[in-house]
């Protein structure tokens, strides 16, 4: 089977992307409004593209009905984000604030989650999640009026304490246990890993 996007709707394009492309990581976005209500939300066209100096991307498109959603609003007004990585027991709350909540009404407060301050932003971090990253807005590319790339510098970092071995800089794989999105509704868990010998070329 073969497409050329060209002959393709952008929701058909979308569909066979979120098909193929799994599973993808969920950055789950806390920003802040003018009034302080503190925003929360999921994007699972998400992914870190280095360490010097530590950079993510998001996309925010725009609501179905056309309005801008409030991550990118607060983002474009404050430039300041935290962007969470979700484990299994915070994956129905993340699933829960991706829905169509009022700018007034804060996803956190209303679904119970506990909010903690950041260290060098003003956009407090949900307080349960096993990693956080401080964000500064480090570009904003415009794609077609209706999908927003959203690049953050990662100012600071914040990991759930039995989650890291400090001495190895490593994570403790057999306590994190990350979700990644599917497609429509569906998510999956990662307990199910596999191990390789490192690879070995012909030299």
């Amino acid at each position: 089977m073969e497409y050329l996007p060209a002959d393709l709707s952008p929701r058909e394009r979308y569909k066979i992307l979120t098909s193929f492309v799994l599973p993808r990581p969920i950055a789950w976005v806390t920003s802040m409004g003018e009034t302080g209500v503190v925003n929360a939300a999921p994007f699972s066209f998400f992914n870190v593209l280095g360490e010097d100096p530590p950079l993510c991307v998001f996309a925010i498109n725009l609501r179905p009905d056309g309005r801008t959603k409030d991550t990118l609003v607060n983002i474009r007004r404050s430039g300041e984000f935290v962007v969470h990585i979700t484990d299994e027991p915070l994956a129905q709350a993340m699933h829960d604030t991706g829905g169509d909540f009022p700018s007034d009404v804060s996803e956190p407060d209303h679904l119970g989650l506990t909010l903690a301050p950041s260290s060098t932003v003003l956009v407090p971090r949900l307080a349960g999640a096993p990693f956080a990253m401080e964000c500064r807005t480090w570009k904003i590319i415009d794609v077609n009026g209706d999908r927003q790339l959203v690049f953050g510098e990662g100012v600071n970092f914040h990991i759930r304490d039995e989650l890291w071995d400090r001495e190895k800089m490593r994570v403790h794989m057999e306590l994190f246990h990350p979700v990644g999105r599917m497609f429509a509704d569906r998510y999956c868990r990662t307990n199910d890993r596999m191990d390789f010998p490192p690879a070995k070329g012909l030299g």
